[in-house]
């Protein structure tokens, strides 16, 4: 799915790594269950996650946004950042940033190379690096860049789960659980209490745990529980009820920047007087300069048909039931998205397509369904869904072409167009 890569070592790389066991493609809820694979690589190559400070972030969404905006401050107050991210958009740089851009193809190249020799080796030498997964090979790759580039802080996004995901063998100063939601039942647990238990698993003793959840909350509850036991502080940041998303990532971040703040990590810089790191830092320049690709990202684009020249454009690759519904309705309290809506949509095979549906049903929505690569589920499929409950939808199966068919509908009506449902479909757009 990705644009092209100039680097032809980088692709060379990444077609060795694709022989390797990939969890972000293949068949769900044979999960491993141990670390080890990623240890053994990482001690091959000298445990380079030893060499930066850590925040580690964990959650069912937000994840993406919230690292982006500890970047973002962690910058701003004077530290050489890497953050490493899960999945991209566009492009597999963006997997790994240094100092807010994505890494270079080359660089990407060599740390790849040497992670996947690491890997040659254990299977030579039959020990465990030889389990690891691309996931883990990328990982560890990442580690690797954030040592030769002399990071001072990585902000690590956890990829599935967290107990046993590859970022998981690192020690951290704050571990971040944004919030709890099913998603992957079949790999992470069936109730909100069981995935919080393997969320939960990123918290390490000695670290200070940021979260959303609140103590009474069956997943909060776990949350408190283990950090007890590991004898770790708890900060529970309070946002409104009606907080937007946005609102809810700054304040988790926020949180960490004070936690940061008050552990003595203090901002450099030559111009200013050192202070303590805190929420101070998290300005609206440095808020917008957070953006991600893909989220809630907004657009006009110039038509030139009529008297609805410009037409507005959200992309946003909420695939979770309860995150399109906050997406939606953090969307209909601005005027220009309370027309009727248009979306252009696909849902991966292993998406609750049915809940992702039925959000839509309590706005003015009608659905164009497509597909955005192999794990997709069959528009046909979809379209017989959105029709039980009263949804109206076509099928057109070329998502350029959808998304054309969007815009011009949305010319005539007056209407906005939504492209959400994946953010591999989200990418195709804007790589368009």
């Amino acid at each position: 799915m990705s644009s092209h890569i100039e680097s032809e070592r980088l692709s060379n790389s990444l077609a060795e790594l694709d022989q390797l066991t990939n969890w972000e493609r293949r068949p769900r809820g044979d999960m491993r269950v141990d670390l080890e694979p990623m240890r053994d690589l990482a001690r091959r190559l000298g445990d380079p996650q030893n060499s930066f400070r850590i925040v580690h972030v964990a959650g069912t969404k937000g994840k993406g946004s919230t690292c982006a905006l500890i970047e973002a401050g962690l910058l701003r107050a004077g530290f050489s950042v890497g953050r490493y991210a899960s999945p991209h958009v566009m492009h597999i740089t963006e997997r790994v940033s240094i100092d807010g851009r994505p890494v270079g193809e080359e660089r990407l190249a060599d740390a790849l190379g040497a992670a996947l020799a690491a890997f040659k080796d254990a299977r030579r030498e039959a020990t465990g690096g030889q389990g690891a997964t691309w996931f883990d090979i990328l990982t560890v790759s990442a580690f690797l860049i954030f040592r030769s580039e002399r990071v001072e802080w990585a902000v690590l996004e956890t990829g599935l789960g967290g107990r046993w995901d590859s970022t998981n063998i690192v020690q951290s100063d704050v571990a971040v659980i944004t919030n709890i939601d099913l998603e992957h039942t079949e790999i992470l647990g069936k109730t909100r209490a069981a995935i919080a238990f393997e969320k939960a698993g990123i918290i390490k003793r000695g670290a200070t745990v940021v979260t959303l959840l609140p103590e009474a909350d069956e997943a909060g509850a776990v949350v408190s529980a283990r950090a007890a036991e590991l004898g770790c502080a708890v900060r529970r940041p309070t946002v409104p009820a009606d907080a937007t998303i946005e609102q809810r990532n700054v304040a988790v971040a926020g949180a960490v920047l004070d936690v940061l703040g008050k552990m003595g990590v203090m901002t450099k810089g030559a111009s200013a007087m050192s202070e303590p790191l805190g929420e101070q830092l998290l300005d609206p320049s440095t808020i917008e300069a957070a953006r991600l690709p893909g989220r809630l990202e907004k657009f006009a684009v110039d038509t030139s048909h009529g008297d609805n020249a410009k037409v507005n454009v959200v992309l946003d690759g909420a695939h979770v039931p309860f995150n399109l519904a906050a997406v939606l309705s953090d969307l209909s309290q601005e005027e220009k998205y309370r027309a009727p809506c248009i979306a252009v949509m696909s849902i991966a095979e292993d998406k609750d397509a049915a809940g992702l549906l039925s959000m839509m049903t309590r706005h003015d929505i009608s659905i164009i369904f497509t597909t955005a690569g192999a794990r997709s589920r069959s528009p046909e499929q979809l379209k017989a869904i959105a029709d039980t409950i009263g949804l109206l939808s076509i099928v057109m199966l070329d998502p350029l072409e959808a998304y054309q068919e969007a815009l011009a509908g949305a010319t005539e009506l007056g209407a906005w167009v939504l492209v959400t449902g994946s953010l591999y479909l989200v990418g195709i757009i804007r790589s368009a």
